[in-house]
């Protein structure tokens, strides 16, 4: 395999594809990247077994073949180079690779193509096109809420709901939990209910462009196609929680507010939270909310009061300031409203003036106030 390319663009590549491997792993293979040439087309394979990402370069290729490169070395040489032509050169018999530039010439030793991992053909049962905004937003305001606990597989993914002409994307961690609905959504078919794992997800927000970007989805897995790059997950075969029945129905108490007031006023006032809870109460009166936190042990307390739109009871609550924080940054509007129940029931939070085709729900759980 032989083939001549600049050095940025296969930079730009490697480190795109290279979130995929593993940080450990008991196959040594998969700590490399697979590079396959053929004529003038360099495709870049990485893969954990779970997920699989490929990246499509354009080359001037000199010999066809296909090798392993270990992935770490080969990325830290290239990311060294300032931007120039390169050669690449593998014997696949020895499997000594070199890359050689105007000034140096680079050595390590590959492993045989046919050692690495096959990844698995994918034939979509369904079709989606989202442009990359509108798949960019999804992924950005429900993955903080997705949850790390292994003992909850089905929670460490996002769920995608297919419907007839909607979408709908929903996430949860049982303190916090976002559901987005897009309607006016075309597609192949329904399908039933996926769970996308996280990491997946991760590594499609840092490659999604503007453009339309396709989702291709069958019974165990989905996958990302965008210009020169792909990313085949395997989905998470286990039942997402009924969690329509955690959403309250009867949040009457409606609070009218500035986001970027609140969200200001939160990260202030739980500098003087308990370390060990970051509670933050809400004192909810006509036309204005108090918002207070108290540090027992080491004596701090702060409180700021707020104008806001509320003619409902007076009401106080308390929620843990991290989570609230989370919810805040990532909705997308200047006004917010926030209904609320009881002290001990979930609080919904929601755009003022929601996006045309697009509706967007969060919830966050209360905490029991200290006395």
């Amino acid at each position: 395999m032989k083939f001549t390319v600049v050095s940025s663009d296969i930079q730009k590549a490697l480190t795109k594809i290279s979130g995929v491997i593993p940080s450990k792993s008991t196959l040594p293979i998969l700590e490399n990247i697979l590079f396959s040439l053929e004529k003038n087309t360099l495709r870049l394979i990485a893969t954990d077994l779970e997920i699989s990402m490929a990246a499509h370069i354009e080359v001037k290729g000199s010999e066809d073949g296909a090798i392993a490169v270990p992935a770490r070395r080969v990325m830290e040489t290239i990311r060294a180079l300032p931007e120039m032509q390169m050669v690449i050169h593998a014997d696949q018999t020895t499997k000594k690779i070199k890359m050689i530039t105007e000034t140096g010439e680079y050595n390590l030793v590959g492993e045989s193509s046919e050692e690495y991992p096959a990844i698995p053909e994918f034939a979509g049962e369904n079709e989606i096109t989202l442009d990359g905004p509108v798949l960019s937003g999804m992924i950005t305001r429900t993955i903080f809420s997705v949850s790390t606990d292994e003992l909850r597989p089905a929670m460490t993914g996002l769920l995608l709901q297919l419907q007839q002409d909607q979408l709908r994307a929903v996430a949860t961690d049982g303190h916090r939990l976002v559901k987005i609905t897009y309607t006016n959504i075309k597609q192949a078919k329904p399908h039933k209910d996926i769970i996308i794992p996280a990491k997946a997800l991760l590594l499609v927000s840092k490659t999604i462009e503007n453009d339309a970007n396709t989702i291709s989805v069958n019974s165990t897995h989905i996958k990302f196609s965008f210009k020169n790059y792909t990313i085949t997950s395997r989905l998470i075969e286990e039942n997402y929680p009924n969690y329509e029945s955690v959403i309250p129905l009867d949040n009457t108490k409606k609070l009218s507010i500035s986001k970027n007031s609140l969200l200001a006023s939160v990260r202030r006032v739980s500098l003087y939270s308990s370390s060990a809870t970051h509670q933050v109460r809400f004192s909810l009166k006509k036309n204005e909310v108090k918002i207070s936190a108290e540090d027992v042990d080491f004596g701090g307390e702060a409180r700021e009061k707020i104008p806001c739109v509320y003619d409902a009871e007076e009401l106080e609550i308390g929620f843990n300031s991290g989570y609230l924080t989370d919810i805040l940054t990532h909705i997308e509007s200047d006004q917010i409203e926030i209904h609320f129940s009881t002290p001990v029931r979930a609080a919904i939070i929601t755009p003022a003036e929601p996006k045309q085709n697009e509706d967007v729900l969060m919830l966050v759980m209360p905490m029991r106030l200290n006395v």
